[in-house]
C-alpha cells in the first residue's frame, strides 16, 4: 500500500497553493494597475533577453517558462503582434523557427521590472526578513522547486533540514 501524505504535509500543500495564488494575483494586479501586460509577457521577454543571442526556439521558451504549449504559442503570437518579438526562420533547418526579442521587447521588459520588483517587495520582501527569505528558499529547494533553475540564494539540504527542526521546535 502506498503511503499517504501526513496531515501536516497536506496542510502545507494547501497553504502553498493558496499563497501562490494570492501573491501571483496581487503581482498581476499591480502590473495591470501600472498599465503593463500580464506577468507571462515579462517572463517570456526576460527569457528571450537572457538567451545568448536574444532568441530561442518556441519549445525552448516553453521549457523555460513552464507553460503549456498552447499558451506559449498564443503568447508568442501576441508578442509578435505587438512588435516585442519576431519570428525568424532557422538558417540550418528551414522548417525550424526562432523567436527573437526586439528592441521594443527589451525596453518593455526593463520598464516592467520597475513595477514587478516593487510588487515583489510589497508582497514578499516587506513580509519576510532576509534571513526568513533564505530559510524559505531552502525549504522550497527541498521540494525541488528550483530544479534546473539558477538559484539566487543557495542553501544546502542539511541547512534546510535544520531550519525545519528550528521551526517545528519553536511551536
Amino acid at each position: 500500500m502506498k503511503r499517504k501524505p501526513s496531515t501536516e504535509a497536506t496542510e502545507v500543500w494547501i497553504r502553498l497553493m493558496r499563497v501562490q495564488g494570492k501573491v501571483l494575483g496581487a503581482v498581476e494586479q499591480d502590473l495591470k494597475k501600472a498599465g503593463f501586460p500580464p506577468l507571462a509577457w515579462y517572463d517570456a521577454l526576460l527569457e528571450l533577453s537572457r538567451a545568448p543571442s536574444g532568441e530561442l526556439r518556441p519549445v525552448e521558451l516553453e521549457k523555460q517558462m513552464l507553460l503549456p504549449q498552447y499558451s506559449t504559442s498564443r503568447l508568442i503570437d501576441r508578442l509578435v503582434e505587438e512588435g516585442l518579438a519576431a519570428r525568424r526562420e532557422c538558417e540550418m533547418d528551414k522548417r525550424g523557427l526562432f523567436v527573437e526579442i526586439t528592441d521594443a521587447g527589451r525596453e518593455l521588459q526593463k520598464k516592467m521590472w520597475n513595477s514587478y520588483s516593487a510588487a515583489i517587495e510589497r508582497h514578499i520582501g516587506s513580509k519576510l526578513s532576509d534571513a526568513d527569505a533564505v530559510r524559505l528558499a531552502g525549504l522550497l529547494d527541498c521540494l525541488g522547486c528550483c530544479a534546473g533553475a539558477p538559484q539566487a540564494v543557495a542553501i544546502s539540504k542539511e541547512a534546510a533540514k535544520e531550519t525545519v527542526k528550528e521551526i517545528t521546535s519553536t511551536r
